[in-house]
This record gives structure tokens, sequence and C-alpha cells, in this order.
């Protein structure tokens, strides 16, 4: 068995990578240009480049005649400086020729309306011609390039995402929905509730895609549906790496996730949790909008580590930073550059929650269209002197001495529970607050206070093994299979602490509820009934005494019937003031905890120490500070490698009791420092 401290190398390298989407392509009648490039990735302490990532056009410009000297030439010269390659497959964006050639490539929208060629990620998942051609681009790129030394990893495809309901789409679904129910179309209609509004189906034939021009209200099979694009997209991806795995079977494949971004929450339209069994190594897009006017740095900060402790979790292993920006983008509604200091701040952040890379979208500044003002390491003025290259060279220059982290993870006692499906039915139903429910943003209420304390958390999936954490927390988990009720029960019985809130266990996998309350396994675990939610309007408030404290409740209020459960705390107002709001109880050798209702952020500090003292979790390291200040640690097999971080706008004072090494400076540090607003240490501890 392997140990927690053991290093996984996710890549043959032993280094930080860091660079980013390169596109010599754009530039091929500007050698010039090619040839400032190479100087410049080494005057900015770059190694690593993801090339040909949207290169279709340039490798094929016309079917069947294809082009790859111009790519020779870019592979070997990043290998000339030392640098190392991630190739990319070209399929997420076609070119005009294909669309012209063969138009099943093209999308249909929901209105079931075909698309014209244009954007990117607009191909037909199913189209066996865009199969066939994917397959025959990936071959060649694998028996060209499968042998070059400087091939670190492929890069398939480039941030998954949309649908088709064309004619070979609605085939598909319906193929896989008569494999999920066993070809008998009497257990779909039972899982979609289908004499609801009539909605019974006597053939396969009947069924389409949810459409706004059609059937959108039978919540299983818009559950369905997300399930099979999901699937759907997995195949289509597997198609693509057919010959990369047979012809290179040694070298990683990654694909980029994503991050919904305004409020940086996990991406929604894809169920990550079953594309990550696909790939070898988990890598994500991160565009947080820092300096925003809604939130603290601090907060934004909260919700970037929240999402690399998901996309971390979902392999436990080192993830990559495969784009993000060296300045500002350009489609936020508000495009801000990123302060001094900002830039090492969040790129030090993601390596502290596991991250073995800092790479960019983009190298060097398109000259024209919709990506020209996105930021890049290489401006328009092709010059080392501005800001951005100094900085950029300076994370550089700081990865160079984090080398042997690389390959270290971050063990936790902590577990949060995501899960996708869950989160698609509780958007789906037509209850509750439409605008309140917020799944996502509620996960991220019940983890600050560990992140503001230093302690590991792992966010996991409803598939991942329970049994190595010591508290385990499923707020809002709407939907529950028997089979998830059962490994929590077995959580608990086996010791485990379990806390979940209202709107929880409501729904079975099939978006169907479960009859005669509760289900009686929770029942027994929590030993509750709760037998109403009420949802308040944006302006009702309610308050809890919990401790002999009064904390403020809005949203959500669930009353209930306590069976062999205790009461923590109750209700003070409204018809249900003095009956239960949080309960807990003791179950064979655990105990599960229920908190009723939305509560403030000071509530799930206390509620949370209660468990912290308890069960004895502390952080790998013991750093003094303010709020604002985090301290992450990543654990190797001989040292812990402890990251101090600033996410304020003013100057903060820490203290360090134990005697230290800094990784950048070699320097001995103890006692009292003060960190510069945006300021980052990174130390070293022998274990």
């Amino acid at each position: 068995m392997m140990s927690k401290h053991e290093k996984t190398y996710v890549t043959k390298a032993d280094f930080m990578l860091h660079g980013g989407d390169y596109n010599p392509d754009q530039w091929l009648d500007r050698p010039d240009i090619l040839e400032d490039d190479i100087k410049l990735m080494k005057l900015s302490h770059t190694n690593t480049f993801s090339v040909g990532i949207f290169a279709w056009a340039a490798l094929e410009p016309e079917e069947g005649v294809y082009n790859f000297e111009w790519l020779d030439k870019v592979i070997d010269d990043i290998y000339s400086i030392d640098g190392r390659v991630i190739l990319a497959t070209p399929s997420g964006a076609r070119p005009a020729w294909m669309s012209h050639k063969y138009p099943e490539v093209l999308r249909v929208n929901v209105a079931r309306v075909k698309q014209l060629h244009g954007g990117r990620h607009n191909h037909c998942f199913t189209s066996p011609v865009y199969r066939e051609k994917t397959q025959k681009i990936n071959t060649l790129l694998a028996e060209r390039y499968g042998n070059h030394p400087a091939l670190l990893m492929w890069h398939i495809s480039n941030e998954y995402g949309g649908e088709c309901h064309c004619d070979l789409c609605q085939d598909a679904f319906r193929s896989w929905l008569k494999k999920k129910y066993n070809n008998d179309i009497k257990s779909l209609n039972d899982a979609w509730w289908g004499p609801f509004w009539s909605h019974t189906f006597t053939d396969w034939s009947q069924i389409e895609s949810p459409s706004s021009i059609g059937e959108s209200m039978v919540h299983g099979l818009n559950l369905d549906w997300r399930r099979f694009i999901t699937e759907q997209t997995i195949d289509f991806y597997e198609n693509e790496i057919v010959p990369i795995r047979k012809l290179t079977p040694d070298v990683p494949i990654t694909t980029n996730f994503m991050a919904d971004t305004h409020e940086l929450i996990p991406f929604q339209a894809l169920d990550y949790s079953k594309f990550a069994k696909h790939l070898d190594v988990i890598s994500w897009d991160a565009y947080p909008a820092w300096h925003n006017d809604w939130e603290s740095t601090a907060d934004l900060a909260m919700r970037v580590g929240f999402i690399d402790d998901l996309y971390r979790s979902l392999k436990q292993q080192p993830f990559l930073l495969m784009e993000s920006t060296p300045s500002m983008v350009n489609w936020h509604p508000v495009n801000k550059a990123k302060r001094p200091g900002m830039h090492k701040l969040a790129s030090m952040q993601m390596v502290a929650h596991g991250s073995d890379s800092i790479l960019y979208f983009q190298w060097r500044k398109s000259r024209g269209s919709s990506e020209k003002f996105h930021g890049a390491v290489v401006d328009h003025d092709n010059s080392t002197d501005n800001r951005v290259f100094q900085e950029v060279a300076e994370v550089g220059q700081t990865l160079e001495k984090l080398g042997e982290i690389v390959g270290t993870n971050r063990p936790s006692d902590v577990g949060i529970l995501y899960d996708w499906e869950s989160n698609w039915a509780l958007n789906d139903a037509q209850g509750y607050g439409l605008e309140t429910k917020r799944y996502p943003q509620t996960l991220v209420q019940h983890y600050r206070t560990f992140w503001e304390q230093d302690i590991p958390v792992d966010v996991i999936t409803k598939e991942q093994d329970f049994s190595s954490y010591k508290l385990l927390i499923i707020p809002m988990l709407y939907l529950m299979s028997e089979e998830t009720i059962a490994r929590l029960k077995s959580f608990v019985a086996g010791g485990g602490r379990l806390v979940t809130t209202y709107i929880s266990g409501i729904v079975n996998e099939h978006d169907l509820t479960y009859l005669g309350g509760w289900h009686k396994d929770l029942q027994e675990i929590f030993g509750i009934n709760p037998v109403e939610t009420d949802t308040y309007y944006p302006s009702d408030r309610n308050s809890v005494m919990y401790r002999n404290q009064s904390y403020e409740l809005k949203d959500y209020a669930t009353v209930i019937k306590v069976g062999t459960g205790s009461v923590e705390a109750t209700y003070e107002d409204d018809f249900y003031k003095g009956t239960p709001a949080v309960t807990v109880n003791e179950y064979q050798g655990g105990k599960a905890y229920y908190i009723g209702g939305r509560l403030e952020d000071q509530f799930h500090r206390d509620f949370y120490q209660q468990l912290i003292n308890e069960l004895s979790l502390e952080p790998v390291f013991k750093v003094k500070h303010e709020q604002g200040v985090s301290v992450q640690a990543r654990q190797g097999v001989e040292s812990d490698y402890i990251f101090i971080m600033n996410f304020t706008e003013q100057q903060q004072p820490v203290v360090i009791e134990t005697p230290v090494r800094d990784l950048v400076t070699g320097e001995e540090v103890s006692g009292d420092l003060t960190l510069e607003t945006y300021e980052v240490r990174i130390l070293e501890k022998k274990r």
C-alpha cells in the first residue's frame, strides 16, 4: 500500500511546469516572431508549451493534404532550449473545408436548428465523419511525434462542453436509454414518472432530447439527458485517444477542465467525476476575477482553493493548472489587470493546493480576432520590460526552486462531498427558492472554517472512498441513491462523523421523491425526520440559539421531528419557535449531525470548531495569523512544504513558532514576520 506521503509524478517531469498555450500557427508568415519566441521563452523562465490546440487548418489545409513541417521546427526549437511540449489534438475547432464538405459535423441546437460553421466546440460528438477525421489526424500526430524527446503529455481537444440535438444524437440517446433500462420501456416510464401530463412512452422512437420547443418538464428525462451528454462526450474523447493510447502508451493524457467563473463554482455542463476516470492527469483552466467589487480577495481565494481541492481529489494526486492569465482576460464583464504581486500569489496558491504547473493562456497575444486583448506573457510590444513579463519571469524563477515539491500531495482527515448529478436535479426542481438553492456556494460556506483554520480538505464525489476521513460533510445532497445512503450508514457505523443539512436525501437517482417521509436509513442514522422545509423570501430572517448564542438564519428552515437524536440548537421565531434546528445522533460507532437551516458564517465557525476540537483536526503547520492569511501545505516523504499567503490589501503579521527554511531564499525563518500585501512565503519543515 502506497504511503500517503509518497510522491506521484503525473508526468515524466520532476520539475514544475511553467509556460502555456503557444500558437505559432498564427505567425507562420513571421519567422522573426517565431525566432523571438524562443529567445523570450528562456528570458521568462518558462519551460513547457501546449501546442497545436487550434491548429487543424494549419496542419491539414485541405482534406488529405498535410503540413507538419512548421510544427516539426517549433517542437525542435523548444527542445533546443531544454523545453517540453504538451501536444494537443486539434478537435476543438475544425477547418472550414470540413464543415462545407461534411455538414453532419455541425451541431444542431436545442430548437433543432443546424448551426453554421464558426466558433469552436461546435461539433457533433456523435458524427461518424468527425470521429473518423479526428482519429486520422491524431494518428498522424502520434506517429510523427510520439517518440520526440520533447513530448511530455497529450492535451486532448480543449475545454469539452456543449451538446448537439441532431438526428444522430437522438438515435444515440435512445440507444443509451435502451441500454440503461435494459430495453424495457416500462422501466423508463417508471423512472420518469410517465403518467405525469400523459407522458408515457410506448415506443423508443417517441423519445426526444429536452427542448424549449418540446418537452422540458420531465425531470427524469432532463437528468438522463445530462448524464448522456457527459457519457457521449467521454465516448467521443475515448474515440479520439484510440491511436494515441496505441502508439504512445507511456505518454500521459489530459484534457482541460473548467470552472464557471463569476462566483467560481465547478463547471456544470459535464460530470467531471465520471470524466476523471478516463484521464491520467486532471488539469483545469482557472480565471478568477481578482480585485472584483463583490467579494474580498480572501473570499475569492477561498473559492479558488475549493475548486483546487475538488479537482485534486478527483484522482488523489497532483493536478496541473493548464490555463491561467498572467494579467487579465478579455471576457469578464470588466477585465481588470492583476495588481503587483497578485500573479505570484495566485500562482503559488495553485501550487499550495496541489498543482505541479503554472501554465498560461496565452504565450503571445493574438494580433486579431476575439483574443487579441486577452492577457499573455508576450504583449503586442514584444518586450521584456513590461510589468507582466517581469512578473512571469519572477514566478518562473520561484518555480525553479520548488522542484522537490513536485509529486507531493495533501492528505486530509476532512471530506466535503460535491455531486454534479445532485446539483442538476436540484436546479431542475420547481420548488424551494429559484435564486437561493446555490448548492456549490453552500458547500463553499461549509468549507470556509477549515480554510480559515488552515486544515486541509478533500472535496470528494459520491463514488470515492469515505473510510479514510474522520469527518464527512454533505450539505444539501438533494439526490441520494440507496447505494449512497448505505455507504453513508456504513461510514457512521464505523466511527465517522457525518454532517448534512436541509434539502438532503429528498430524491433517488431517478429524481423521484422518497415516499413515507425521509428514507428510513437516514432517519436511523440521524435520529430525526425532517417533516417540512420552509423557504424564505430574501427579506425574511429567523435566528437559531446554539450554545447560548444567537445566529442569523435565512433562505431555508427545516421543521424537524426528533426520534433518537438530541437537540443541539433551536429556532427563535416563527411557528416552529423553540423546536429543533440542529441535532446530533449517536449511531453505532459514530455520530451524525443535521443542520436544519441556512445559517451565518459565524455559526459554521463555532459549530465546526467543536468538531475540530473533538477530532483533533489540525493544520499541517501552525502559524498564528489574522483572517485573510491562508496557510496551506503539501506533504512529502521527509518534509512538509508550507505556503503562507496574504490575501489582503494590508500588511499582515504572522508568528512562526518552529524554525523552518525558506525554500526561495534559503534562510531560516521563525518568530514574528510581516507579510506585505499579496506576499507569499514558501517554507520547508523537515518531518
